[in-house]
């Protein structure tokens, strides 16, 4: 269910939504509609990475498990070679 929503632009900004969901032959509603479902994708998906950073941050902190660069850039390779290996064991 849509439920209408205000925001205020600048004259500019409007100007340039108004043009460009003319040459989409597209309501203006539509392209700004569109423009935030894009940007909400793209920045939870940012949110996610984040958040695994610090999640794997915290579990090395209380671990102390981890791979070398060595070792990950020596299974990256394999893998960019077409080989379908497992990771390298995580170690303390």
């Amino acid at each position: 269910m849509a439920v209408p929503v205000s925001v205020r632009l600048d004259e500019s900004i409007k100007a340039r939504i108004q043009s460009l969901a003319g040459q989409r032959q597209r309501p203006a509603h539509w392209l700004m509609r569109e423009a935030i479902e894009q940007y909400l994708e793209r920045e939870e998906k940012r949110q996610a990475f984040l958040q695994a950073g610090k999640d794997a941050w915290e579990h090395y902190q209380s671990t102390g498990q981890h791979v070398t660069g060595e070792e990950a850039d020596a299974w990256l390779a394999q893998l960019e070679s077409g080989k379908e290996v497992a990771p390298p064991a995580c170690h303390g």
